[in-house]
């Protein structure tokens, strides 16, 4: 944004009067600005109407006592351009755009909203076809529809392109601390991007969730998270609708491997945003990192008065590859001094119940738990006694009051969670909040925020470290095309890659046996119409001799002369066998006009998609996230010695691998994507047994 329009969004968040155009639908804002005791000036602005829920009504833009800082439209989306045409002649603050019937209904809305955005000018709009927004930290709603939420002077800030779901969350029984609610639509003039940019520099929010169907601006999104993290505001995501996008090589396997879902992880990976899964985990997770924060490590001490509850806390535990530690020696005999006879030591800790609701014996028990233990977070499990069932209720507050004294002694996150959601009243959570403690929601639930939440840390202590660079934009779409196996691995050896040593031959170089190679041998068709060669019969291994190999070229000669018909080139590739290696490993690199280039690392040879054992980076990256990626494979353990094997020299792969990034950044213009599958994998060195490039076509 630039500094006026980022100025008027800042008067559309905090207005001292809001315009409302419309009828019945302005009727339900009007409700709600007053029902979250919005304190400025209300305008309803309809021209058949003399006035509006008791509210004086005037007739158009002109007749208003001033130019508003904020307008909801909610009129015919052909009406609304006249409206914002007006408001821009009187310098009014910003939009939100009710009025669908733009982009999201075809090529003849798509028009309409360019232009809705022409001449709004610098008035920043969220939307058009959204809810709008709630500001619950200065009492503002610009919102059509009753709504919930709640904020005690801090939180979170929710953005959502879906109106309902925004709507929904707002509705949910789970006291997470709410400061924005902005349901942000077609995004025509305000997007995710500024949002985040944006909203990262309040203090008061302490955490930001997103749910995305589709970014605008990679680039933009990726700086913005990038700042947000730097500000110490972690985002969530909730990405939705995946799927495979086309991009230069879906034929190949880095296409099949690496399509928009992969694309995306490797965003958040990169920039530290925390993805999620479903929208229960959303808030979970946010509502941990708001109130308890960031942990330190991912270690989990957890605290329960069932034996049942303790062993559901290790198997989820055990699932999210969160550490349970065990108390150290001096622990061990000091908590075995404190706990009835009937308790076992151990993490997670069934404290038992004849100690239960005792608040001097269980917070000596916590403490001592916490003190002799490799904590990041600690946890207690407690469903509460239901509405008019609350005799009890006072007995486990003690214990979760006791509990709450110890973590906060030792300044560890905690949490206070119930096995079932609904088993703790909103009272009761909402004391927890006020004690700086998170109340989860479900076990599944509360496990699953925790293990997130540390491994934000994790991320977030490899940015300190190094700071990714902005991503690689690249030139305009253009078709390509894919050189032979051949002519791509001319390629690689020129940038210090080995290649098996080969020649090329026709069929009647064959049969004059002008070939000097070293038996066995390996022969392939040379067609830049065969992508998978294997699949194709035009690829055939171990050839042992001359004779084998001239009886196997007249074979494939025929067969692929008859097929390929006039396409078909009287051109092989024999090369010597290679030794067997350590691994096969894939090694690709696309493009994508919205995400630059993207490094794909995963098992290869004919298993790569059977095995799915893949991970997607996007560039420029670093030899260092190389060798993480690499770790993060399945395919790893056997680089490791196993059984024997010798063990692969990770930095010198790492820094192979990254010389082709380097290569394909620098030759942007040139090349669109690679492919070598298989790699073949040896001690401290490795070598393109198979290769495809597709390089640029310029128009």
């Amino acid at each position: 944004m630039n500094s006026q329009k980022r100025a008027n969004f800042d008067r559309l968040l905090t207005p001292r009067h809001i315009a409302l155009f419309g009828g019945s639908d302005v009727e339900v804002a009007i409700r709600e600005a007053q029902r979250q005791k919005f304190s400025g000036q209300i305008w309803p602005v309809n021209p058949k109407r003399n006035e509006m829920l008791g509210l004086k009504c005037f007739k158009s833009v002109k007749d208003l006592p001033a130019s508003p800082d904020a307008s909801f439209i909610a009129i015919p989306s052909k009406l609304a351009l006249g409206v914002v045409r007006d408001l821009a002649l009187v310098e009014a603050g910003g939009i939100v755009c009710y009025a669908a019937g733009f982009s999201e209904t075809g090529v003849e809305g798509e028009k309409l909203e360019k232009e809705l955005t022409k001449l709004a000018g610098d008035m920043p709009i969220i939307g058009p076809n959204c809810y709008g927004f709630i500001n619950y930290l200065e009492n503002v709603a610009l919102w059509p529809f009753a709504h919930g939420g709640w904020c005690p002077g801090f939180g979170v800030a929710i953005i959502t392109q879906s109106g309902m779901l925004s709507s929904d969350i707002t509705m949910t029984q789970r006291s997470l601390p709410i400061t924005h609610m902005i349901s942000v639509g077609n995004q025509c003039s305000v997007t995710i991007e500024d949002l985040i940019e944006i909203l990262c520099e309040n203090p008061k929010i302490r955490a930001i969730g997103v749910h995305i169907e589709g970014i605008k601006d990679i680039c933009k999104f990726h700086n913005a998270a990038l700042k947000s993290y730097a500000q110490n505001t972690p985002i969530v995501a909730l990405k939705t609708g995946s799927s495979k996008i086309g991009g230069d090589i879906a034929v190949t396997h880095t296409g099949s491997l690496s399509g928009e879902d992969e694309l995306y992880d490797a965003l958040f990976e990169r920039t530290g945003v925390i993805r999620v899964q479903s929208p229960v985990h959303l808030l979970e997770t946010l509502k941990f990192l708001c109130i308890s924060g960031i942990p330190s490590k991912n270690t989990l001490v957890a605290f329960t008065c069932s034996g049942g509850g303790a062993a559901m806390i290790a198997d989820q535990s055990e699932k999210l590859d969160i550490a349970l530690p065990k108390f150290d020696d001096k622990g061990e005999g000091e908590l075995s001094s404190l706990l009835p006879n009937i308790a076992t030591v151990s993490n997670p800790l069934d404290y038992t119940t004849p100690i239960w609701g005792n608040p001097e014996k269980t917070h000596a028990v916590f403490l001592a738990a916490l003190e002799n233990s490799n904590a990041g977070v600690a946890i207690l499990l407690q469903d509460y006694p239901a509405e008019g069932l609350q005799d009890s209720h006072k007995f486990y507050l003690s214990d979760a009051k006791a509990f709450i004294e110890a973590t906060k002694k030792m300044k560890i996150p905690a949490a206070v969670c119930d096995t079932f959601p609904e088993n703790m009243l909103r009272k009761t959570r909402e004391l927890f909040i006020s004690l700086g403690v998170s109340p989860l929601q479900g076990l599944e639930e509360a496990v699953n925020a925790i293990s997130l939440a540390a491994k934000c840390n994790k991320r977030y202590s490899a940015l300190q470290n190094c700071k990714p660079k902005n991503l690689i934009s690249l030139p305009p779409k253009t078709s390509s095309q894919f050189l032979t196996e051949e002519n791509s691995k001319k390629v690689l050896n020129k940038i210090g890659l080995r290649i098996p040593k080969g020649v090329t031959v026709s069929k009647q170089d064959i049969a004059n046996n002008k070939i000097h190679l070293q038996y066995p041998v390996v022969l392939k068709l040379l067609s830049k119409n065969i992508i998978h060669k294997s699949e194709s019969g035009a690829v055939k291994v171990n050839i042992k001799n001359y004779a084998d190999l001239k009886r196997k070229i007249e074979d494939m000669y025929i067969y692929h002369k008859n097929t390929l018909l006039d396409e078909f080139v009287d051109s092989f590739l024999v090369e010597q066998m290679q030794e067997n290696p350590i691994v096969e490993m894939l090694v690709g690199i696309k493009s994508n006009q919205q995400f630059g280039y993207s490094l794909v690392l995963g098992s290869g040879g004919i298993q790569a998609e059977i095995l799915n054992d893949a991970v997607t980076l996007l560039l420029p990256t670093t030899k260092t996230d190389i060798k993480s990626a690499i770790k993060s494979l399945k395919m790893y353990a056997l680089m490791q010695g196993f059984r024997g094997q010798k063990e692969v020299n990770l930095k010198k792969l790492s820094a192979t691998i990254h010389d082709l990034t380097l290569f394909f950044e620098t030759n942007k213009k040139i090349y669109s994507s690679l492919e070598i599958n298989p790699l073949f994998v040896y001690q401290n060195y490795s070598c393109a047994v198979d290769a495809l490039i597709s390089s640029r076509l310029i128009d």
